[in-house]
């Protein structure tokens, strides 16, 4: 018998190499030995794999990409075990091997951004944002074939009214991160039993694998999904949403409530947008699977969608803005209804009438974010 996160990292194993490109060999008279270096091996903007938080080390087998654990403490106290993903200081970024984000800028809005200072000891001490790992996350799916919207769902963490995963450090720059939590009051002795593996998800984030304070590292799983057709690997950790915390096995973050969205790449707008089809192609081995129906289904990624991500575009932000996708009926019965890659083709489909928001009603957003920052990009 087999652990749930080992469970976890062997379907992550399938997703993955459901999204990786085949190797350019095949169909050639040369092997793949023959080829040179892919163009993102000499200019990171050309077609290629490319790692863009290069602050962690990935695991392709399992899915996985194993981070930098931070300690901090809550100004009452309690200890905070965080890591850190995104900026908006460009020269902390490149530093670090941070994702660079200027739209988090214009996230310091009302909840959306706590505050910490940096304390002589290089420890972060947060303001307010309690986070409760204890929930179990669980859900049912609806009956077939509409196994979306689920009947009962718990999502495994719980932030209080004040949490949320960006921080502004006030001392030192007064730059936003965004650095979320992945276990909260909880010993270091705790947490080191967790440093092989079958970790105890009343006490971590749901998406923690390993945690180790006395390596300083944790691991965590990471989701597949796709950017202007390029099949990409990403790191969900929070939502303003109870049912997307339990789809997306997040941090449900209240703070984050009180991000701005609907506004997309245009001025002051700290959001990227990001596609969820509820009723994409559906079957376990269908090449055209997408969609929540699917995912609730059969385990797999929802394969989404998303806008601009770094050495593609300018405009990446970790803080997505969800726009729901549903098949028009009609759509479905023409046979137009497939997986779709890249945003561009999604907005025409929407522009055509083929595809609409939740129950027919005007595609765009709903006033859903999550907090997914990117980590690799397949080509």
């Amino acid at each position: 018998m087999i652990g749930a996160a080992t469970a976890s990292a062997l379907a992550q194993n399938l997703e993955t190499q459901e999204i990786q490109p085949a190797p350019a060999a095949i169909g050639a008279d040369v092997p793949a030995t023959y080829f040179g270096p892919q163009p993102s091996q000499v200019q990171r903007e050309l077609v290629g794999e490319y790692q863009n938080l290069k602050s962690g080390k990935i695991d392709f087998d399992k899915g996985t990409i194993t981070l930098p654990l931070y300690q901090g403490a809550m100004k009452s106290g309690e200890t905070v075990w965080y890591i850190v993903t995104d900026t908006d200081d460009k020269g902390n970024a490149d530093q670090l091997g941070l994702n660079y984000s200027p739209k988090l800028t214009f996230a310091d809005v009302g909840r959306a951004v706590r505050k910490a200072t940096l304390d002589g000891k290089f420890k972060l001490v947060f303001d307010v944002g309690a986070v409760d790992f204890s929930p179990k996350r669980s859900v049912t799916p609806g009956d077939a074939p509409n196994f979306f919207p689920p009947k009962q769902f718990q999502p495994s963490g719980i932030g209080d009214k004040d949490y949320t995963p960006l921080v502004k450090i006030t001392n030192a720059g007064g730059h936003i991160y965004n650095a979320p939590v992945v276990a909260y009051n909880v010993s270091a002795d705790v947490l080191n039993q967790f440093c092989d593996g079958n970790p105890d998800h009343s006490l971590v984030h749901q998406k923690v694998v390993k945690i180790c304070p006395r390596e300083q590292t944790v691991t965590m799983m990471l989701t597949t999904g796709f950017s202007f057709a390029k099949p990409v690997l990403y790191l969900s950790t929070d939502t303003n949403n109870r049912l997307t915390a339990t789809l997306e096995g997040a941090t449900y973050a209240p703070g984050l409530e009180d991000i701005n969205g609907g506004a997309d790449d245009s001025l002051f707008s700290p959001v990227e947008r990001i596609f969820v089809f509820a009723n994409g192609p559906t079957g376990k081995d269908n090449p055209q699977r997408q969609g929540l129906n699917s995912a609730l289904s059969d385990g797999g990624s929802p394969l989404n969608v998303l806008g601009g991500i770094p050495t593609v575009a300018t405009d990446y932000s970790p803080i997505w803005d969800l726009n729901p996708s549903v098949w028009t009926q009609r759509a479905i019965e023409l046979g137009y209804r497939s997986r779709m890659t890249e945003e561009f083709s999604i907005l025409g489909m929407v522009q055509k009438g083929w595809v609409t928001g939740l129950d027919g009603k005007k595609f765009g957003s709903v006033g859903l974010v999550v907090d997914c920052p990117i980590v690799y990009r397949f080509l």
